[in-house]
């Protein structure tokens, strides 16, 4: 908006100054640049992001495994959180005693935690295991990655739009210190006689 505001600088105008030029080019270049760059920075960023994610849920899939374990005992469970912020999902699982069959076909038990509301001996639920067994989270899906990637994607738009603002503001501040600089200087000139009784007579 300050660009379009400025633009009115660039017609003939024995008032205009080198600075109000310069200002209205700043501002439209760096309208055009938050236009133009930053929408291309967050397609690129998002872009990128969203292959390195896509091949590391590949990755993930490939390595781990969802396999199905059996509850041995339940755990006695901490106290409930009564802030409801911090409480959460901690609150709305149980660790359990369980025993699993690794994809490598070795038993394993361990302490795990369970989605059962409930659980009692014998009760059977899913984990993530690796390759050798060992209880691991469970992979990022395509649609979580997605999202991911789009919001680096805005994320380095509005980045870039910053930098871009950042950068205007700077020129800006630079180009009126230098205006008040030849102000300065202009008054420093004519000022000493300005007031002085009988000045000019």
């Amino acid at each position: 908006m300050r660009a379009i505001a400025g633009i009115w600088r660039w017609r003939h105008n024995p008032l205009r100054r080198a600075t109000d030029l310069a200002e209205a080019w700043i501002a439209l270049l760096a309208l055009a640049l938050i236009v133009v760059a930053a929408p291309v920075a967050g397609a690129v960023t998002g872009a990128l992001t969203n292959d390195a994610l896509l091949r590391s849920v590949a990755a993930q899939h490939e390595a781990r495994h969802s396999v199905t374990a059996t509850v041995l005992r339940g755990i006695a469970q901490p106290p409930l959180d009564p802030d409801p912020e911090t409480s959460s999902s901690r609150d709305a699982h149980r660790r359990v005693l369980a025993s699993w069959t690794a994809p490598d076909g070795s038993g394993q038990a361990g302490t795990v935690v369970s989605d059962l509301k409930s659980p009692h001996p014998g009760d059977r639920f899913r984990i993530w295991t690796d390759d050798e067994g060992r209880v691991v989270a469970r992979p990022l899906d395509t649609a979580t990655a997605t999202t991911h990637a789009a919001l680096a994607g805005l994320g380095a738009a509005l980045a870039c739009a910053g930098l871009i603002e950042g950068a205007r503001r700077l020129a800006l501040w630079r180009l009126v210190r230098r205006r008040h600089a030849r102000w300065d200087q202009a008054w420093d000139s004519a000022g000493p006689d300005w007031g002085r009784a009988g000045t000019g007579a």
